[in-house]
This record gives structure tokens, C-alpha cells and sequence, in this order.
């Protein structure tokens, strides 16, 4: 993809013991006949425990990822079907960035972006900074910045392994679409007749919870598929 980001690594023994004070039993002490349908945890790819409520477990995880408390590298991947939950903190994790969609419950953002009007003006508060500043000047007088995104729970790294667990949504003007309709409006389809429109398939009004959006649909595409002319 256009925006990846190759992992260089991170230590795992901080994320397997805070796991552990979350009620992660280690996987000397799992006794299967007790909690046969408890979801293995795996770090690496190292069965390291069980847990017996991996919803909560998730959430925390992430939560912590989003808060800049752990890595943005880390990969969190869940599999209710295998029931299993699988972390990745190791280098050569080939990740791209996606825009964040927020799904608590408890917030009333929920269904939108995390990206708000906050965020962009500190991005156009950058670009008053000289440019001839080194990035420790910049930080100093408060530069944001991608960084500032992801430090913020705004943009997310997604792996291969973990996109396929996310629901991503093209645009945003999709996602206000997508809410509409699940609120029960009635979305006129576009019969502008403009040839260049982007041609969009019809919306399921009972579709899933949106996680992520494309910050872009071009950053699909790496860059040979981006240069061939059409």
C-alpha cells in the first residue's frame, strides 16, 4: 500500500503481564476440564493463557494501543469463531493506516470518526511553523502532526492479519450514508448523470458496525497499481 509502515519491533513481556493482572490464567496453571470454552491467547504466536472474558480483554488491549500506552505497532487480532486472540509485537509486520470509527457504547461519537474539528486545526496550526525548524524545535512549540494522529487514537496501523477482522468503510461520506440508513431515511440514489462519479454499490441498510475508515481509497493500491494510466 501507498502509506505502509514496516514494524520494527517491540518487547511483549509488558503486554503477557498486564494480561496476567487482567485475570489471563498462564498456561501452566489452564485446567481445561474447568473452563473448556475459555479464548486462548497467543503473543507472537506463543499460546501464553487463557481468559474467560476476551470482549473485555480486547477492548482494554485496545484502548491501551489507541492511548499511546503500548505501541501503535502491536496487532490485536480476535477470532470468535477459533476463539482465540492473537497479538503480534514482533518486526517485519507489513501495517497501512486507517482513520479510527468510534464504536463505544458509552460515547456519543459513537459511528463517527475520531477525527474532529480539534484535531485538523492543531494540523493547520502546524503549518505556521517555520520549515527550516529540526523536528525537536517542532515539538517544542507543539507541533501534531501524523504522529499526533496516531498518538491519539485518530489513525490506527492495521496488519494483513488484522484487517481481515476490521470493517472498513471507503469514504467518510459513506459512513454518514451507512448511519442514515440504519436510522431508517430513505437515500435518494444519484441520477446526476455525471460520468465521472465514483461508482458506489448499494448500501445494506442492516449492515454491520463500521471500525475503520480508508483515509483514502487510492491507499488501497500500491504504487504500481497507482501509476497505470486508465
Amino acid at each position: 500500500a501507498l502509506m505502509c509502515y514496516v514494524t520494527v519491533g517491540t518487547p511483549s513481556d509488558p503486554i503477557i503481564e498486564f494480561m496476567i493482572q487482567r485475570n489471563m490464567e498462564v498456561l501452566e496453571e489452564y485446567e481445561p476440564l474447568r473452563s473448556p470454552n475459555a479464548t486462548k491467547v497467543f503473543v507472537n504466536g506463543v499460546w501464553v493463557g487463557v481468559h474467560r472474558d476476551p470482549a473485555h480483554l480486547v477492548s482494554t488491549v485496545q484502548h491501551l494501543r489507541r492511548s499511546n500506552m503500548i505501541s501503535h505497532e502491536v496487532s490485536l487480532i480476535r477470532d470468535i469463531r477459533e476463539r482465540e486472540f492473537k497479538i503480534f509485537t514482533d518486526a517485519g509486520r507489513v501495517c497501512r493506516p486507517l482513520f479510527v470509527v468510534e464504536n463505544r457504547a458509552d460515547n456519543e461519537n459513537k459511528g463517527n470518526l475520531v477525527l474532529n474539528k480539534e484535531h485538523i486545526r492543531r494540523l493547520e496550526d502546524d503549518q505556521t511553523l517555520p520549515i527550516n525548524m529540526d523536528i525537536e524545535q517542532r515539538r517544542e512549540n507543539g507541533y501534531f502532526g501524523f504522529q499526533g494522529l496516531i498518538d491519539s487514537g485518530v489513525v490506527e496501523y492495521v496488519d494483513a492479519e488484522e484487517e481481515e477482522t476490521v470493517m472498513i468503510v471507503m469514504t467518510p461520506e459513506d459512513l454518514d450514508i451507512s448511519r442514515q440508513l440504519q436510522a431508517g431515511y430513505q437515500i435518494q440514489p444519484d441520477e446526476s448523470g455525471d460520468l465521472n462519479k465514483r461508482l458506489k454499490a448499494p448500501m445494506n441498510p442492516t449492515s454491520h458496525i463500521w471500525t475503520h475508515c480508508e483515509i483514502h481509497p487510492s491507499m488501497i493500491l500500491g504504487i504500481c497499481a497507482s501509476i497505470i494510466p486508465f
